[in-house]
């Protein structure tokens, strides 16, 4: 006698592909929409940040103090930057990711100096704003990583935005020619950024014709940097696969960036 395979097999089986279809498209959309509407996490590949940021330090980036445009889609959907809706200016002082207005499909950090309307100079190597100089104090030295793993020795500063914001910075060298910009005044709509490693960051001192930021474009702004949510110390990856775990820098995991 044949075997017959009940009517209701093939409906059944379609009907279980297509709600796993539609299930892993409804995930899909949560996890787009939340990194879209509240964070999304970059990793660090260079030391312009340092030594705040370190080289292999994986971010958070909140999108929703700055409101939200095309910037703030996912990092794998380039677009020219639209206009953000809920806008907001950054405070001073703010890390903040953005998108490189050189190429939409890169993203950059630094961290916010200047607001629209602002005077902002350089005179060696101490900031000025609106005529006033950027408090700066001594700190110390540390160590400044290169992309290939190798370290120079840098001197640390501490510096007060106005509004008493504090930070770190680095300083590689005595003089350095990004130490001397002549005043400049930040367009509406638009932020003068910088890199805390002074001497290692192509940033708003630095025209976007030569690889730098220019005066980054409000709109282009992807979300403020608030904590590190791990790191690992890239250094290992010349070393045997199984030291790897001890580059994991512990005491940065879930840390508040300032």
């Amino acid at each position: 006698m044949s075997k017959v395979e009940p009517m209701t097999a093939k409906p059944v089986r379609k009907y279980n592909l297509l709600k796993s279809a539609a299930e892993l498209a409804a995930i899909v959309l949560v996890v787009v929409a939340a990194k879209t509407a509240i964070a999304e996490p970059f990793y660090v590949p260079s030391g312009s940040m340092e030594p705040t940021l370190l080289i292999g330090d994986e971010l958070l980036a909140t999108k929703f103090p700055y409101g939200y445009g095309t910037s703030s889609l996912p990092s794998f959907l380039s677009s020219e930057s639209s206009k953000h809706v809920l806008a907001a200016l950054p405070r001073r002082g703010d890390v903040v990711v953005f998108r490189w207005p050189g190429d939409q499909s890169q993203v950059w950090v630094k961290r916010v100096i200047g607001l629209p309307g602002d005077r902002i100079m350089l005179e060696r190597g101490r900031v000025f704003i609106n005529g006033e100089p950027v408090g700066i104090e001594p700190d110390g030295t540390g160590l400044s990583e290169n992309e290939n793993g190798s370290q120079s020795k840098a001197a640390r500063f501490i510096e007060t935005l106005p509004g008493g914001r504090k930070h770190t910075i680095f300083k590689l060298a005595s003089f350095d020619p990004l130490d001397n910009v002549p005043e400049t005044v930040v367009p509406a709509g638009h932020l003068f950024v910088m890199g805390d490693n002074r001497d290692n960051s192509a940033d708003s001192r630095v025209p976007l014709r030569a690889g730098g930021v220019g005066m980054l474009p409000v709109d282009n702004l992807v979300g403020r940097v608030d904590m590190l949510i791990g790191s690992w110390d890239l250094g290992m990856k010349h070393q045997p696969i199984w030291t790897w775990p001890k580059g994991l820098r512990l005491a940065r995991f879930f840390t508040a960036v300032k």
